[in-house]
């Protein structure tokens, strides 16, 4: 019943296993991939038709986590998968991202990619598995996919090169880096770093690009075996109508690309290609819409790449290493806790920075055990009239959640611990302007803003965004690309540091690569440009504010013994609610005895950590206090030394003589001044009277006499006034045979009847 073919290889010492003719038999290509224990299905199928009127290859990439995979029911109150999360989210678009490329430009069928995490293995990071998996199902699918691709993930151990590292390595690592290509080149880029330098990271994609090529190898094994013949699909021919449109309107469209506005140029070509359309759109002659898209973005690209090959010349009249005019402001909003406005030519971004408390922390459910809480967030907003257009505001979608989380990347190495900052942080761009590299501008605008707020960042961070044309051996690498450039160009390659060291590389490639020298080009004309670029920064701003916005929330933070969390909450959390509500702040504990109490009122704070520390309180031999007398027994008197703790002064450490009678020297209510000397068996202290001068409040007990004193047998949980009461008849009255002979001083007898 099944044709089940089984390819596998050991790989960094695990094996990498292939395996197709057993599941998913009716999509055009699937294969079972397995690193690990971590499994992934992937499966490709390809519509037999194009989709009518398209210029664009309509590819579709999802990446499913399943909850099963890792033994766990979905939280919440539905429980099936639904939403995809932020991390499926970004893994569809690492997928995405290099296969892309790889189709033919006037490819126009759907294709689905669908890759399901059936298994989960910590150990076996599966973004990686899954791109491999995806690549793997294209090969052998009738897709016309160009060439087959794998990828490798690296990190920095002690400055050694780790292949593919578990999550718990990836904590210890200076490098979080993936790579995916073909067999002589790179086409993607994804990494976070901790300042590494370009010849650093250049080093990770080498040794990531070469130890892929065993995967790369295997699955073309696998294609010979079972793959299926590539689909043949209507190729038009565009050179006549190309020639045709290029002498109507050639001219133009070069006079068109002159125009330094991006909106004066975007009319200028939409009113030219109105006039192609006019003269040429006959679809009895088959020049259909899509038709006359693609000869019109090909002469675009004409215009465009030749300026830069042949002349060095970029549509704004820059040099190919030249950075657009920056504007750089910070503080402009009067009500947040911080903010910045960076403006790069015709990009430009609003980022606002927000600080909180824990409980503002972002609760994020995967694959992995427990919740995870996020102190710092990065949120990145693309509204339509950022690009002068009319368009539908919706939720944010693959593009908005990729970007916010490369920049979120760039910032992260930077951002202090949470033993070094409490708070929680949220940074919103929002994009107002964009003509190339939003993302970049975002790392900047972020940067500022959270210095502008007062967050201890440990270097201010820029980026910048590189391009490339390339026409056979001959290429330009341009820095500061605009979005004709990006459009029209053949790289998109961005690089976020300090002045230190790289903190984020992300690259997508539209053609079938680039080779290593090209890269290191790159780097180190991007380095020239995002040193620029800091130095325009730091001339507004070098470093966090040493105060923060008085706007934003006050934090206080007290490390208490674990064994008194239970006491701060309270059954049920009646405490801790009591805290907040008398006190009007927020009140958090962990579990490692951590107390975080957070305000806009320094006085709010004040009043919940006085409340917190009666809690906790915890009296030590020789220290004094003042209290009121809440309870006298014939054995002594109980005096409350905090809101929550009462001492035992036994009777005969109420004075330097034999005391019979405790009311003979304080009674309920007295405020009295006593000093701890010890604890019983249960922990509670013990307190002297007789030790503390009660006018100055000072330690005399070496001024006592140093003769034993007379100790009275009474325990403290023995007789109160009651007991005594019915012992001498019901009279309350002292007896009259005691004398200050016996009594070695002066007796107080207050409110009693001789």
């Amino acid at each position: 019943m099944f044709n089940i073919i089984k390819k596998e290889i050991e790989w960094n010492g695990k094996t990498l296993s292939f395996e197709t003719g057993r599941i998913a038999r009716q999509a055009s290509g699937s294969v079972l991939v397995k690193y690990g224990n971590t499994t992934i299905l992937a499966a490709v199928t390809v519509a037999q038709k194009p989709v009518e009127g398209a210029d664009f290859l309509p590819l579709t990439v999802h990446y499913i986590e399943k909850s099963y995979a890792a033994g766990k029911i979905p939280g919440g109150f539905f429980k099936r998968e639904a939403k995809p999360s932020e991390v499926a989210t970004l893994t569809s678009r690492l997928i995405d991202r290099p296969i892309r490329p790889l189709f033919p430009s006037d490819f126009h069928h759907d294709v689905n990619v669908i890759c399901t995490l059936l298994s989960y293995d910590a150990s076996s990071t599966p973004d990686v598995v899954a791109l491999i998996a995806a690549s793997a199902a294209l090969s052998i699918s009738e897709a016309p996919f160009a060439e087959t691709i794998a990828a490798a993930r690296v990190g920095i151990i002690d400055n050694e090169m780790v292949l593919n590292p578990s999550k718990e390595e990836l904590l210890k690592s200076d490098l979080d880096l993936i790579i995916a290509g073909t067999e002589s080149s790179v086409l993607m880029v994804e990494s976070e770093a901790k300042q590494l330098s370009e010849e650093k990271m250049l080093e990770a994609v080498n040794y990531a690009h070469k130890s892929f090529q065993p995967v790369i190898k295997v699955i073309n094994e696998l294609r010979d075996e079972v793959g299926k013949e590539n689909m043949s699909y209507e190729s038009s021919d565009n050179s006549s109508l190309l020639k045709d449109i290029k002498d109507f309107a050639g001219d133009k469209i070069v006079a068109a690309y002159k125009i330094q506005d991006k909106q004066e140029r975007a009319q200028s070509l939409n009113a030219l290609y109105q006039d192609i359309s006019d003269k040429y759109l006959d679809e009895d002659q088959g020049v259909v819409a899509n038709r006359l898209k693609k000869v019109f973005k090909q002469l675009s690209q004409d215009v465009v790449r030749g300026d830069v090959l042949k002349n060095k010349t970029r549509i704004d009249g820059r040099k190919t290493d030249e950075v657009r005019q920056i504007e750089v402001e910070v503080g402009v909003l009067p009500q947040v806790h911080g903010c910045a406005l960076f403006t790069r030519g015709e990009t430009q971004s609003l980022a606002v920075a927000t600080l909180g408390g824990p409980k503002d922390r972002q609760m994020i459910e995967n694959l992995d055990p427990g919740m995870i809480e996020e102190s710092f967030m990065l949120h990145y907003n693309f509204p339509p009239y950022s690009v002068g257009e009319v368009g539908q505001l919706r939720a944010p979608g693959r593009r908005e959640i990729g970007h916010g989380k490369l920049a979120f990347r760039a910032i992260n190495p930077v951002f202090p611990t949470q033993e070094e900052f409490s708070y929680t942080t949220r940074i919103v761009s929002e994009i107002t302007e964009s003509n190339g590299s939003s993302s970049m501008a975002t790392v900047c605008a972020a940067s500022l803003a959270l210095m502008d707020a007062g967050v201890p960042i440990k270097s201010p961070v820029s980026g910048i965004a590189m391009g490339l044309i390339k026409e056979g051996d001959d290429y330009v690498v341009l820095s500061d690309i605009m979005g004709d450039e990006d459009h029209l160009g053949d790289m998109d390659f961005k690089v976020a540091g300090t002045k230190d060291g790289i903190t984020s590389l992300q690259m997508d490639i539209k053609i079938n690569g680039i080779t290593s020298d090209v890269m290191q080009e790159a780097l180190t004309q991007a380095k020239i440009g995002r040193i620029h670029i800091l130095d325009k920064m730091v001339a507004v701003m070098s470093e966090p504010r040493t105060d923060l916005n008085p706007n934003a929330p006050k934090v206080e933070v007290l490390n208490v013994d674990p064994k008194k969390i239970r006491e701060i909450i309270g059954s049920r959390g009646r405490v801790i609610k009591e805290i907040c509500s008398v006190s009007g702040a927020v009140v958090d504990v962990d579990d490692s005895g951590q107390v975080k109490i957070s305000s806009n009122s320094s006085d709010c704070i004040a009043k919940a950590l006085a409340m917190v520390n009666d809690i906790i309180f915890e009296p030590e031999i020789g220290d004094i206090y003042e209290g009121p007398v809440v309870k006298v027994i014939d054995a002594g008197a109980f005096v409350n030394i905090s809101n929550n703790r009462d001492g035992f002064v036994h009777v005969s450490e109420l004075a330097e003589y034999r005391v019979d009678f405790v009311e003979d020297v304080i009674n309920e209510g007295d405020i009295v001044k006593v000093k701890v000397i010890g604890f019983d068996k249960k922990g509670r202290p013990k307190l002297s009277f007789r030790c503390v001068d009660q006018a100055t409040g000072e330690d005399i007990s070496d001024q006592l006499s140093s003769q034993p004193q007379l100790v009275d047998e009474r325990d403290s949980g023995g007789r109160d006034r009651r007991d005594r009461k019915e012992r001498s008849g019901g009279s309350d009255r002292r007896s009259s045979n005691n004398n200050d002979d016996d009594n070695k001083g002066p007796k107080k007898r207050r409110g009693f009847f001789s």
